[in-house]
């Protein structure tokens, strides 16, 4: 095949995914364990095997174009992973640690999704067909993840903030009580 700059383009892109791919296959345990809901980790683990599929996808992709997939450290991904431990560190026994999990997953589903579908175009242009139904399954895959994610944020969301919430007011109610019962007390020791 001779040099092209756009095939050259590619085959980068497509090294920078399996690495970020490698980088979540490692990710999303430590995301799993982290969620509090049963939903969310499943969610997550189920992910997980989805992942080590793309991985496979991505090799097969690079055994047909006879190119090694190994490349530089997927910086953005890289990124994306740590904001999603501090996330797991700063809201650690939150009500609201789901809700920054689904967040940050979501950050990475987005990112993916734009990386297949610009690696799926440029094997549309390039002419390999294999690869266009490779890309477009796992693409299908993200933008489902995606879709789940934002289904369950609906439910945790509402959980965290009504939690929140229902903490803060027992705390006043309680503190509003106390008062009540304290002012209650000076006054029958006055009378």
């Amino acid at each position: 095949m001779p040099e092209n700059s756009l095939q050259e383009l590619y085959v980068e892109q497509l090294r920078d995914l399996y690495s970020a791919e490698n980088q979540l296959v490692k990710a999303l345990p430590k995301m799993a364990k982290a969620a509090q809901s049963d939903a969310l980790r499943k969610g997550f683990e189920r992910h997980l095997e989805q992942t080590k599929g793309h991985v496979d996808r991505l090799e097969q992709i690079f055994s047909a174009m006879d190119e090694s997939p190994k490349g530089r450290k997927c910086a953005g991904m890289e990124g994306l992973i740590e904001e999603g431990e501090e996330v797991s560190r700063e809201q650690s026994g939150s009500d609201a640690l789901d809700s920054g999990l689904i967040a940050a997953a979501q950050r990475v589903e987005h990112y993916e999704i734009a990386g297949y579908g610009t690696v799926r175009t440029f094997a549309e242009l390039l002419g390999d067909e294999e690869a266009v139904n490779l890309l477009q399954h796992i693409l299908d895959e993200e933008k489902e993840t995606d879709e789940k994610l934002t289904e369950l944020a609906k439910q945790v969301n509402v959980q965290a903030m009504n939690s929140g919430g229902k903490s803060e007011m027992d705390e006043e109610g309680g503190e509003s009580m106390r008062r009540g019962k304290r002012s209650a007390k000076a006054k029958s020791a006055r009378a």
